[in-house]
């Protein structure tokens, strides 16, 4: 819920969001209550649940039918400054026509424009065209849409659709809550399930590594790809989601999200000192890849993790999905495991370093 909360305070004027099923549903529409709100001005998000599986697709539909209304808009108003007609309206939609694709920009327009569409403008054409864009006026704001999901939608039975999106192109942010299992369903294991943790279908703990769905995504070289823990790392989180509502195309960005399933020896009170306690230790990874770096030359990919100083096997121990193979094999099989899941770790990080390195 922080992530969620973070993104509405920074964006929840305009926007539109698209949950797929799972926890992050349950507490976002539990009729009749909700914890999405307005603010002073009666502006908030929007928000829609469709299936499981077709999430992605379901918020890209909802891009693409805003970018179709706002194009719209757009011919109507510069078939009225073709007309040549001396009004207030002319510089209010030459100011939108400027900067639509801006949030501040459009929004600043906006305020110029809605006020004016009433009046009669003494030429059927003209009233026509603005009686259109009155209509269609709450789209004059520009779109932030955002689509939520866990790890079980993202990594596993929605990844085809969130494929699909990603390389369209279509602007379009995503913001995944990475549980690493299956959270909302009693905690079967998913792709994003680590090597080592216990989980439904992997009680001895799961044999393979986990997929990395961020360089998935970055192989494109056109999606904006991030990797946050807001416990570990406040600014660093809060530059991403800023970073990637503002990227011209599509965006990524994974929330390392402490479940109730990990068994946190403390309870899910110390989730934040859990995120922090999983970067310094090396379990999980901060970075951000920013294709619009590489236009000024630079690497597209900045690595925010520093090289581990905690104990990654004391963090393991920490929690219950980890520490509970102790009850069912012998500590050498155990230190095994965790030996491999630390090795995958390391594997990981030293594939971003190289990266970072890059010029």
């Amino acid at each position: 819920t922080p992530y969620a909360k973070l993104v509405t305070q920074l964006f929840g004027d305009r926007m539109m969001i698209a949950n797929a099923t799972g926890c992050s549903s349950i507490w976002g529409a539990s009729a009749p209550a909700t914890p999405y709100c307005t603010n002073q001005e009666g502006h908030g998000p929007s928000w829609a649940n469709s299936l499981f599986e077709d999430n992605a697709e379901y918020g890209y539909g909802m891009a693409v039918a805003s970018r179709k209304v706002r194009e719209k808009i757009k011919l109507a108003m510069e078939e009225f400054l073709e007309l040549g007609l001396e009004t207030d309206l002319n510089e209010g939609f030459k100011a939108w026509l400027e900067g639509m694709n801006d949030a501040r920009e459009s929004k600043n327009a906006a305020g110029m424009i809605i006020p004016k569409l009433g009046k009669d403008l003494g030429n059927e054409k003209a009233n026509s065209l603005v009686k259109l864009i009155g209509e269609l006026k709450d789209h004059l704001y520009k779109r932030s849409v955002w689509i939520f999901g866990g790890d079980g939608w993202a990594y596993d039975i929605g990844y085809g659709g969130l494929d699909h999106v990603i390389a369209t192109g279509e602007d379009v942010n995503i913001c995944v809550f990475d549980t690493e299992v299956y959270s909302n369903t009693g905690g079967q294991a998913s792709k994003s399930t680590p090597t080592g943790a216990i989980a439904q279908f992997a009680a001895g703990g799961k044999p393979i590594k986990k997929k990395d769905l961020g360089m998935m995504a970055m192989s494109y070289g056109y999606v904006y790809v991030a990797q946050v823990a807001m416990g570990a790392n406040q600014l660093q989180t809060l530059k991403a989601f800023k970073e990637a509502e503002a990227y011209p195309g599509p965006s990524v960005v994974i929330c390392y999200s402490p479940c109730i399933n990990h068994g946190m020896k403390g309870g899910l009170t110390i989730s934040k000192t859990q995120e922090k306690r999983a970067v310094e230790c090396g379990y999980w990874h901060l970075y951000r890849f920013n294709p619009m770096l590489k236009k000024e030359g630079k690497n597209p990919f900045v690595l925010d993790s520093k090289e581990p100083v905690e104990s990654f096997k004391d963090f393991l121990m920490s929690e219950v999905r980890y520490s509970s193979l102790l009850r069912k094999f012998p500590k050498e099989r155990v230190d095994a495991i965790f030996d491999s899941a630390q090795e995958a770790s390391k594997e990981r990080y030293d594939s971003y370093r190289r990266m970072a390195a890059e010029i």
